[in-house]
């Protein structure tokens, strides 16, 4: 175990090199933050000592070599819009988003794992059909749309739930509905894979030959084992969630690090789009680290393997 955890660490460092190299080079593609700063009638005076004041004036190899003996002491650069540390904005931020991933996973699971289930034991019928479509319209349905869809429905129509912003407990139902919809058709796919898979195995077979009840052979038998996969998807939404919430905290003006990722990329803020995307990315590994190591733990077969 410890040299599986050692080379998942060195697998992550090599990781998390590239990303950084890709981000810092693919993001000054986008533009001069310079011009964004200073009034069209600016001087070329005034924007080169703007530039030289950003660390902007030098060749781009020098700049890199710069963010990366910074970043080797932890230090990811100043936020040119915010003022602040890189890092700072990015913690300041983080708490934000993080309130909406619980809810979304649970909503997400307490809908998709029992639809999963359900279309695993009534195969082929109108019930698996039906959950089916509900799994192909959960991920192909763009959060963009649904997110404007609930905004109008719920907030404009029916003036029931506020369209955006932070505060109350009615300002996470949206925003989580919205997150929660792909978690759902995900949970549910992976549930009833998992459980067909599981009902035609020997123990099961076994169980009920001993003379079990049915609804203790598929909720304690079969369930139980079929959530070992669903295990490792929970991680991988969860790294999805911090990521990919971009859209989401944009559509309903969420201050979480999706919009700020939004905001940097807008703005042209290449030290805060660096610390956005390097520090997201080792919350990731993090993520898929302790879910593979929880993962091990969980099935024994993977131990001994």
């Amino acid at each position: 175990m410890k040299r599986y955890i050692a080379r998942r660490l060195m697998q992550g460092a090599v990781l998390l090199c590239m990303v950084a190299t890709i981000v810092f080079f693919l993001g000054r593609l986008t533009g001069n933050p310079v011009d964004l700063m200073l009034p069209e009638d600016a001087t070329a005076e005034d924007r080169a000592a703007l530039a030289q004041t950003l660390g902007l004036d030098g060749p781009i190899l020098d700049q890199f070599a710069i963010f990366v003996g910074r970043a080797i002491h932890g230090d990811l650069g100043m936020s040119i819009r915010m003022r602040q540390p890189a890092v700072d904005a990015f913690f300041d931020r983080l708490p934000n988003t993080l309130v909406l991933i619980p809810w979304a996973i649970l909503l997400g699971m307490l809908l998709g794992i029992p639809l999963g289930v359900v279309a695993a034991l009534h195969r082929g019928s109108f019930l698996d059909r039906a959950a089916g479509t509900v799994a192909v319209l959960g991920i192909a349905v763009p959060s963009f749309w649904l997110g404007i869809l609930l905004i109008f429905v719920f907030s404009v129509e029916l003036g029931w739930l506020p369209s955006g912003r932070m505060g109350g407990p009615a300002h996470y139902v949206l925003p989580v509905i919205t997150l929660a919809t792909f978690l759902v058709a995900g949970f549910m796919r992976i549930t009833r894979s998992a459980m067909l898979e599981v009902m035609e195995s020997e123990f099961v077979k076994l169980a009920r030959i001993k003379g079990l009840s049915e609804a203790v052979v598929i909720w304690k038998h079969c369930l139980r084992n079929a959530l070992i996969p669903v295990l490792t998807l929970w991680g991988v939404f969860v790294g999805n969630l911090i990521t990919g919430a971009i859209v989401t905290e944009t559509v309903f003006a969420w201050p979480g690090i999706g919009r700020l990722t939004y905001e940097a990329v807008i703005y042209r803020d290449f030290p805060l789009l660096q610390a956005v995307i390097i520090l997201k990315s080792i919350l990731i590994l993090s993520i898929n680290l302790g879910v593979d190591i929880l993962y091990a733990y969980v099935d024994p077969r993977i131990r001994v393997a």
